[in-house]
């Protein structure tokens, strides 16, 4: 019989578990405190809980642990690049970054990505299998308890496309925000997608109150799908209708992140007809100079055209900023750390 994944159950599920098993409601408190907050890694750590209910659990239950394979520091500014091993053997990448504002943890929904975007190392491989919430929220935990600080942001944009693996998505989003355990605020909490209008408009009606970022990348339709076969299936006004109504729904502007790449989008005229797409649109622009991806021909624009293309719209009377980057002295883009590990355990196949 399959064992209950322990640490994805809502509170809720959780009582009805331990009622089932003949328990009290008060131990699915212990079990939950033991699991989202002390981040317990076997039932033998969980002290308030008897013998004969550990023995229960384990022959029901198991316990989702990701162990960390490798981690990179930052000499520049701290950041952290992590490469957890899933219990299958797959990987995914987390990042940790230290704010003004506090810690914040870039997270993987996916073990690689079916999206195909052409200047992404996350896609290529294809997507293995999606994350169930527990292996999402384990990334937060094994890297609180790995740096010792508090994680107050969880940005979903590592590995994967969040809305591809929208469940397993949403339990994690609850899960984490959920008051009797990790306490982190939905408003804290930021999901990049590329544009899967269903699940935009799906997610729209759940009342979150979680940041949607979409990937665009291009002012046209034209240029985006050159970039993104996403938009093969959802054109970029059908997207950007997704997006209004996500905004008129939930309150929460939208981001618009644009990987700015020298030569290909980067122009004053791409900057021009990106102004006049997103004009009254109340959202928030955030330009990404590209992180150079090895086996690919994608460049990052001089910083003078970086800024020239920010200027342009602050012109035009967008909200734009330059996303700062953290972690240049190591493997940068989302993907990398993964590809490069893969590649050398190969060589010694």
């Amino acid at each position: 019989m399959e064992k209950t994944d322990i640490k994805s159950l809502y509170y809720k599920e959780l009582e009805e578990l331990f009622l089932a098993m003949g328990e009290k409601p008060f131990r699915a408190r212990q079990a939950y405190r033991w699991l989202h907050i002390k981040h317990a890694v076997s039932f033998e750590q969980m002290t308030d809980i008897s013998k004969e209910l550990k023995e229960k659990l384990r022959n029901a239950c198991d316990i989702t642990v990701l162990r960390q394979e490798r981690v990179q520091q930052s000499k520049i500014d701290g950041t952290r690049k992590y490469l957890f091993a899933l219990g299958d053997g797959n990987m995914v990448e987390s990042v940790w970054m230290r704010y003004h504002h506090g810690n914040s943890v870039c997270v993987s929904s996916q073990a690689g990505c079916r999206m195909g975007c052409r200047f992404c190392a996350s896609t290529q491989g294809g997507l293995l299998r999606n994350l169930t919430a527990a292996e999402m929220l384990e990334q937060v935990y094994r890297i609180q308890e790995d740096t010792g600080e508090r994680v107050s942001h969880v940005v979903v944009m590592g590995m994967g496309e969040p809305l591809d693996n929208y469940e397993n998505f949403l339990r994690f989003v609850r899960l984490l925000s959920d008051e009797k355990g990790a306490r982190i605020s939905q408003r804290n909490i930021t999901a990049s997608t590329c544009g899967l209008v269903p699940n935009i408009r799906r997610l729209a009606e759940e009342r979150l109150q979680i940041t949607l970022a979409l990937s665009l990348h291009a002012p046209s339709q034209e240029k985006r799908l050159s970039l993104m076969p996403v938009a093969k299936k959802y054109g970029l006004t059908e997207v950007l209708e997704a997006c209004s109504d996500y905004f008129a729904k939930t309150g929460r502007r939208i981001t618009y992140e644009y990987s700015l790449m020298g030569g290909i989008n980067d122009s004053p005229q791409d900057a021009r007809q990106l102004a006049g797409l997103l004009k009254g649109r109340g959202c928030h622009v955030n330009l990404i100079p590209v992180n150079p991806v090895e086996g690919l021909d994608y460049t990052q624009p001089s910083l003078q055209r970086v800024s020239n293309f920010k200027n342009i719209l602050e012109k035009y009377g967008i909200n734009v900023t330059i996303r700062r980057e953290m972690g240049r002295d190591i493997d940068g883009a989302c993907g990398q750390l993964r590809k490069r590990y893969l590649k050398r355990k190969a060589e010694f196949v």
